[in-house]
């Protein structure tokens, strides 16, 4: 459930709420029975760094069986032309 922040018009005070979707916005303050107004704040959820899409996480299922694959480098198949060459 979200939290939602209503401010007095008439005291001032801040308050926040744990409210459902669905549920009434308040329109009265708990402290001076003045009305509220709804109140539009910044959200503490940060998506930050790879890992939200399917495509950053390794398959679990690939990465076990498969053979680890040989990676050349120059001097080796400088080698191997070589002795095809020859």
């Amino acid at each position: 459930m979200p939290i939602y922040e209503y401010e007095c018009c008439e005291c001032g005070k801040i308050e926040e709420v744990l409210q459902k979707f669905s549920d009434d916005p308040l329109t009265t303050c708990k402290h001076c029975k003045g009305a509220l107004r709804k109140l539009v704040s910044h959200s503490s959820f940060h998506l930050k760094g790879s890992g939200w899409y399917v495509t950053d996480y390794a398959n679990k299922s690939r990465t076990n069986n498969a053979a680890p694959k040989k990676t050349e480098t120059k001097s080796e198949a400088k080698k191997e032309s070589k002795a095809a060459s020859d």
